[in-house]
């Protein structure tokens, strides 16, 4: 068995040598694939296709997700699908410690010795045993402008799930795509396969009729109509890790101190940096608006009640436990005219602004609430930046400098993440 110090590079290696076919007709410089929001469950969908024939999977997206994960139980067919077994490199890599076996009639998700791992919906909570596998998938590329030619990888892996874990998940999907800090997430395997740079960027529409975007790999060209070209104004702040939990697939930030106004917020700045394994900020395209522990939550609630106490409030929305009247609050470029609230980062003049259009949530003609959520006094991190908060921005994950890029509101540029030219051709 390989030495896990070596791990990364026989990745590389196995993987490139399983694209080698399509990287002879095609090298591309960067991936693409189309993000839409489900009015229902608020979740953040994407597509790919994959098996023989192709067929199309839509996948609830999951930012801290280990890997891609399908439900194998019903209408999964094809004739490329292939399990990995147990003690191969593939297997290893996975740090699957499980190996399975299935004395039913062979078919994806029951072979017999076969490497296991465990699929998890971190929406509804549920997890079930799995067959690690690969099949063919297809994706689009891009030059960061416009869409490109579609191409074939051979064998991306996966995990099979089963349909009881589709629960909580939205209508018509059948799985999750992780993009997560692991050696077999997407990004990893993307950026493997093709030798991009160890990066990828998310940047969800607000709107539920429009389609944003995730890139995968490329130059850091981001670019939205009317030709606005949205890398050269990102900033950045250190991804961090949770020593405690060096393998979380999760990607954090360090969160300094929250300013609303341009006040500081009195916080218990202990419960801001990790403390045996707890505390922190993460970043999560599953919780559909920002989580705070309760005493971050009621500070942060306090103050911006008091910055806008000419506004009369209205009865709470759950979730919500601050809500006004909108008709007493004006609208702006960036959304409804509210103070608005920065995430102090690694210094006082680096900082992510979060205008209205991404603080407050319109729950009814007359009434719009304060977006964050109450998580209680036990939260593991203690704060949990939600899908909403991330609504409009692009957000660069970019792992081989260890550090994420954010835009803030691209109301401001005049644009949104709606308007990347999907129909163009590259």
């Amino acid at each position: 068995m390989p030495s896990t110090t070596h791990l990364p590079i026989l990745f590389l290696l196995l993987i490139s040598a399983t694209f080698t076919a399509a990287k002879r007709s095609f090298q591309p410089r960067a991936l693409l694939l189309p993000v839409t929001k489900d009015p229902s469950s608020l979740q953040y969908l994407t597509q790919i296709n994959q098996r023989t024939p192709l067929v199309p999977v839509k996948l609830t997206v999951d930012l801290g997700g280990q890997y891609l994960w399908v439900n194998c139980d019903q209408g999964y067919l094809s004739s490329s699908y292939r399990p990995v077994r147990c003690s191969t490199p593939l297997c290893t890599l996975s740090k699957s410690s499980a190996c399975g076996d299935c004395f039913a009639a062979p078919k994806p998700g029951c072979n017999h010795n076969t490497c296991g791992l465990n699929p998890i919906n971190t929406v509804g909570n549920r997890e079930t045993p799995g067959e690690f596998a690969q099949d063919i998938i297809s994706i689009q590329s891009t030059d960061g402008s416009n869409p490109g030619r579609v191409f074939i990888i051979p064998r991306l892996t996966f995990v099979c799930g089963s349909t009881w874990l589709l629960g909580g998940l939205a209508s018509g999907v059948t799985g999750m795509a992780g993009l997560g800090r692991t050696d077999i997430s997407l990004p990893s395997q993307f950026s493997s396969a093709f030798h991009f740079p160890r990066k990828f960027a998310i940047c969800f529409s607000s709107s539920t009729t429009s389609t944003g975007v995730m890139f995968f790999g490329g130059n850091g060209t981001y670019v939205f109509q009317p030709y606005i070209d949205i890398s050269k104004s990102l900033i950045y702040t250190p991804l961090i890790k949770n020593r405690r939990t060096t393998a979380s697939p999760d990607y954090f930030i360090r969160v300094k101190s929250i300013k609303i106004n341009g006040n500081n917020v009195p916080l218990n700045t202990s419960l801001l940096n990790f403390k045996k394994g707890r505390g922190g900020t993460k970043i999560s395209t599953v919780n559909p608006y920002t989580v705070m522990e309760t005493s971050i939550y009621n500070a942060i609630t306090n103050a911006f009640i008091k910055e806008l106490s000419n506004v009369p409030r209205v009865a709470a929305v759950s979730p919500f436990g601050v809500c006004f009247s909108s008709k007493s609050i004006g609208s702006t470029r960036v959304g409804p005219g509210v103070p608005q609230i920065d995430l102090v980062l690694q210094r006082e003049s680096v900082y992510w602004r979060i205008f209205g259009a991404n603080s407050m949530v319109s729950v009814s003609d007359s009434a719009l609430c304060l977006g964050f959520v109450d998580g209680g006094v036990d939260m593991e991190t203690s704060i949990v930046i939600g899908g909403y908060q991330l609504e409009d921005n692009l957000v660069e994950f970019d792992l081989a400098k260890s550090r994420l890029g954010f835009s803030s509101s691209l109301l401001f540029r005049q644009t949104t993440c709606g308007n990347f030219n999907f129909t163009a051709n590259a």
